[in-house]
């Protein structure tokens, strides 16, 4: 029996400036910020909506990250009911458990995981009832989920085989290999290559939807942000940029066709 698509559903930065990254975003997004008021003793908490709907958040960099000496980055969250199922299946397929399932008081149980080829993405097995999906178009969404590994069929066959996720077609990019593109469950919600030498580790990159990419490229440098790469046009007439914010932590950003 095929297994039930588990997708992507929250993202989640960790900065080392909170304020000027929530100032950052909602100019260049255009989302909104709202404090969240979670249990006393929890570090500060951002929650970033659209309209009246969260879909990430921002909070400083724990201690323990810091002295890591590890960037600003953006991660993912991977819905599970059952977060200590998931990762023990996780760790048996290869896959590397940085932090076993815990509790977020009225949030829900989380783990910090790794795929087998060391990209980085968290589960979390929310409190409360489901919230029904955002249409993926909407401005301010999570557009596009792109994997940059060292191996993308091995990774495929391991996201398809834990998550459901399935094959939606593929680009051949000559020197830069295949871009196999995935669903999970219904269109198709992201893509996979193997990473170019500049790109250090596996990562998830993700792209936020804005109305047009020349706006929103110059939002990103007039506070401070820098374009990596774009405006460019991508397979279905669609515009991409890739950047950093000011605190150096990857995003990317996906408009309409001009």
């Amino acid at each position: 029996m095929p297994k039930s698509p588990m997708p992507f559903f929250w993202y989640e930065l960790m900065t080392t400036d909170l304020d000027a990254a929530e100032a950052f975003y909602t100019a260049v997004v255009g989302w909104k910020a709202q404090a969240f008021d979670g249990a006393p003793g929890m570090p500060r908490y951002i929650v970033m909506n659209v309209g009246e709907r969260g879909v990430g958040g921002l909070m400083a960099q724990p201690e323990e990250v810091r002295k890591m000496g590890m960037p600003p980055a953006w991660l993912g969250y991977i819905h599970t009911r059952d977060v200590d199922a998931s990762t023990k299946s996780l760790k048996a397929a290869g896959g590397t458990v940085h932090r076993e399932p815990d509790d977020i008081p009225g949030v829900g149980r989380f783990a910090v995981v790794a795929d087998p080829q060391g990209a980085t993405f968290n589960f979390l097995q929310p409190d409360g009832p489901d919230q029904p999906p955002m249409p993926s178009a909407t401005p301010g969404n999570i557009g596009w989920h792109e994997l940059y590994t060292t191996d993308w069929r091995a990774a495929f066959d391991f996201y398809s085989d834990q998550f459901g996720w399935t094959k939606a077609g593929d680009f051949d990019m000559g020197e830069m290999g295949v871009y196999q593109v995935f669903a999970a469950g219904g269109e198709p919600i992201g893509g996979m290559m193997n990473k170019p030498e500049q790109v250090p580790v596996p990562v998830w990159q993700f792209y936020f939807n804005v109305p047009g990419i020349d706006a929103a490229a110059k939002r990103v440098t007039d506070n401070g942000g820098q374009i990596l790469m774009g405006p460019q046009e991508v397979p279905g007439g669609q515009w991409i940029v890739q950047c950093t914010d000011p605190q150096g932590a990857h995003f990317a950003l996906i408009a309409p066709g001009r």
